[in-house]
């Protein structure tokens, strides 16, 4: 589901009135050239040569070939950022037979910005002698959102056929379990696991499990007396408690995955009140940019409420993949709500009562923010009780009617958003205020704090959940985990305790009812549930919401693993699309076994693999799972120095091997990627990963896999393109309502 932009040569656009320029929006830009002349002879060949990230050469020995569409028109397409440099080039013909000099187009070099050309476009002219060569020339930019692909992957055969880009599907899908094969686990197998366990490296941040509050920001005081509460008055000047409630303005309903397919197989985003952005296109069919993905199409519902979402799933359908049906209303969602990249901070506000994941929802969202590259932190206010106030507090200092406990409880809020405002006038992006902030009272002295301060945007995010299975289980790890028990012997005593803190706050909750917000429904059971948001807006906003929507406590591992070692590996070449070499033949044997053994009993576990055959013939043993290959997987495009080796491109290249030598995360190969690009690109799976409720096991390469190692492990960026993901070790990944737990297999040496 894209935004659906795109501009045509003379910088007209067509989709969505009102969209703003995609200059500053988020996203790939899919730039698209042609040239098209009902007269040319076959041997001139249209080639198109120019600056970075084009070519990156002027010289015309090195130009693009287009690549011929029909008899009279020839296309090159390629995908840029939407904020890329200006990039500059020209069209030229070759001789196709013959050493004759091309034929370079008349006039000035051509300047595309932001997916628009500058001046005149329409015509290309070539002067060969006393004869002249007219093309008409289309040049088109499609801004592609970045759920495009984790909204649409599953789209199956009957829907819309899958594109290819270059000859490479999107994503492709092998979901028929090999004959003979009873869940998987033929008898044979005698492995074990236990065996090839190894240590994971001593730098992961999730080797042991570690109280999520625990990692979040240390407060800036120290020992010294903090200030009372006189500055943070509960009068309400300013922002009103009883001021009027904006409209509710959209409700997403995410349907139980065991029945997102009966009936017609629709699932309905409902609208109450208005909702800007659809206004200006009232009666205008949803927004879609077929990439060749497979995206299904948004429509407007009649009575201009309502999207509806009609996936037209077969049986083998059905049987066979994963509902789909909650990433596609949320990708809707979130494409509707992409806006241009605002020069604001943006704090999102956690409100819930105890024990709803609050703390659990703030590290995910902080963990995936600081992927995506925004400088994000998490604010804690129970780690400042704690480190103000200490640990042992009995459920009384937390009741309504106990002055002293709420003054201190005030105090402490107030000291984590004086901090968190702090730091973003320092030039933090995201802070996550995390703390119950139950009462209209509490959040209007937070809102109140944050007037006239450094732009800054407050979301409130209200967790709710009404399953008494969950909260009861919810309570005993907050038991068993909180420093606020480390020191309490008797587990019944602190389950007691805590219930009685939870009944305090019960007495004066207030749900959220004013402001921004978004209300997280029953989410975290992973049986479907309810985003309900309200004056949300704006490009980062919109990700979130389709962060959260996706996001659930179901437990299941996933196993990363690089393919086999293939026989460019042995020579050390970058690149490629090579066989195994026969270790790597070995190691596919071992991975199967492995695999077949660790996933016995999960019948709806899959294999993801890259579209290179080195991760497809990886991954061949292993039968009684789906495979499923995602283009998104491949490794990292190496452009001009694809096949070389290091050493080749130290000799031949020097300039480019320092650059990438110092700068290993934004370097980008010539007409090639940065580990920054292909962290942009994973950004669907990672959305995919986290709304599969089944066992996953990825087969890729280095530079994706480091990169999808790093969102779990929530390591900083700078460390992705050094972080260690030998050949032939599986990585586990253990995610549950405890975090992310890591795991490391090596099956050969």
């Amino acid at each position: 589901m894209g935004t659906g932009l795109s501009k045509d040569a003379d910088g007209s656009s067509h989709g969505n009135e009102g969209e703003e320029n995609p200059d500053h929006a988020g996203g790939q830009l899919y730039v698209s050239l042609k040239m098209e002349n009902y007269r040319l002879k076959a041997e001139l060949v249209p080639h198109v040569y120019g600056s970075v990230p084009l070519v990156g050469s002027w010289d015309s020995s090195k130009a693009l070939s287009m690549e011929p569409e029909s008899a009279s028109m020839w296309e090159l397409s390629f995908v840029v950022p939407s904020n890329h440099e200006t990039l500059g080039f020209k069209f030229l013909l070759k001789p196709k037979y013959s050493n004759s000099p091309c034929v370079v187009e008349e006039g000035p070099n051509r300047l595309l910005t932001g997916g628009t050309l500058q001046g005149e476009s329409r015509l290309a002219l070539f002067k060969n002698g006393d004869v002249t060569v007219e093309f008409r020339v289309f040049i088109k930019a499609d801004r592609v959102s970045p759920f495009d692909l984790a909204a649409s992957w599953r789209v199956y055969q009957e829907n819309l056929q899958p594109s290819t880009v270059r000859g490479i599907p999107d994503v492709s899908i092998n979901s028929v379990p090999m004959a003979g094969i009873e869940n998987g686990s033929p008898a044979r197998l005698e492995l074990d696991l236990e065996h090839y366990v190894v240590p994971a490296p001593s730098t992961s941040a999730n080797s042991a499990f570690v109280y999520a509050a625990n990692n979040t920001e240390n407060p800036r005081f120290s020992n010294v007396d903090c200030p009372g509460n006189a500055s943070y008055s509960f009068k309400d000047s300013g922002v009103s408690a009883d001021q009027p409630t904006t409209i509710k303005e959209m409700e997403v309903v995410i349907p139980d995955p065991s029945k997102v397919y009966s009936g017609s197989g629709m699932v309905e985003s409902k609208s109450v009140g208005t909702f800007s952005s659809l206004e200006k296109q009232d009666g205008h069919r949803g927004l879609f940019v077929d990439r060749g993905v497979g995206s299904p199409r948004v429509v407007k519902s009649s009575s201009s409420s309502g999207f509806s979402f009609d996936l037209k799933l077969d049986t083998e359908t059905k049987n066979s993949m994963p509902a789909a049906a909650g990433a596609v209303a949320a990708a809707a969602v979130a494409d509707q709500m992409l806006g241009p990249k605002e020069d604001r901070h943006l704090a999102i506000v956690l409100v819930g009562l105890p024990a709803r994941g609050k703390t659990f929802t703030a590290a995910k969202l902080t963990r995936y923010l600081r992927w995506l590259g925004h400088d994000t932190k998490h604010f804690n206010v129970g780690k400042y009780r704690r480190l103000k106030h200490g640990a042992n507090q009995s459920a009384d200092f937390f009741r309504a009617d106990n002055p002293e406990g709420m003054e201190a409880r005030n105090e402490v809020a107030a000291l984590a958003m004086d901090d968190m405002i702090a730091w973003m006038q320092e030039g933090g992006q995201v802070g996550i205020f995390d703390a119950t902030n139950s009462t209209r009272k509490r959040r209007n002295m937070l809102m109140k704090m944050a007037e006239g301060k450094c732009k800054l945007q407050i979301i409130f995010l209200e967790t709710l959940c009404n399953d008494e299975h969950i909260i009861e289980r919810n309570i005993r790890l907050k038991i068993q985990q909180s420093p606020d028990y480390a020191e309490q012997p008797d587990f019944e005593a602190g389950l007691q305790d805590f219930k009685s803190r939870l009944a305090n706050y019960e007495k004066v909750y207030e749900p959220v009812e004013e402001g921004s917000y978004i209300k997280m429904i029953d989410m975290v059971s992973g049986h479907g549930g309810q985003i309900q948001v309200n004056n949300i807006s704006g490009y980062l906003p919109g990700r979130i919401v389709f962060f959260l929507v996706n996001t659930h406590l179901t437990p299941r591992p996933i196993l990363l693993t690089r393919h086999g070692e293939s026989r460019d590996n042995v020579r050390g070449r970058i690149g490629g699309d090579t066989v195994l070499s026969d270790a790597g033949e070995i190691y596919a044997k071992k991975l199967a076994d492995f695999v077949e053994k660790r996933l016995k009993s999960e019948k709806a576990a899959s294999i993801w693999t890259s579209t290179l055959q080195r991760t497809i013939i990886t991954a061949s043993p292993i039968i009684g799972f789906p495979k499923i290959q995602w283009r998104a997987l491949d490794e990292i495009n190496a452009g001009v120095c694809d096949g070389m080796t290091y050493e080749e491109i130290k000799k031949n290249m020097p300039e480019e091997y320092e650059a990438r030598r110092k700068d290993k995360l934004r370097y980008r190969y010539p007409r090639g990627e940065s580990y920054l690009d292909v962290i942009q690109r994973l950004e669907p799976v990672i959305i995919e990963l986290e709304r599969q409720r089944a066992p996953v096991v990825v087969i890729s390469h280095q530079a994706v896999l480091r990169a999808l190692y790093a969102y779990f492990a929530d390591r900083p960026l700078k460390e992705i393109p050094h972080i260690e993901v030998p050949l032939h070790t599986i990585i586990e990944i253990q995610m549950g309502v405890t975090g992310v737990q890591e795991k490391r297999y090596k099956l050969m040496d």
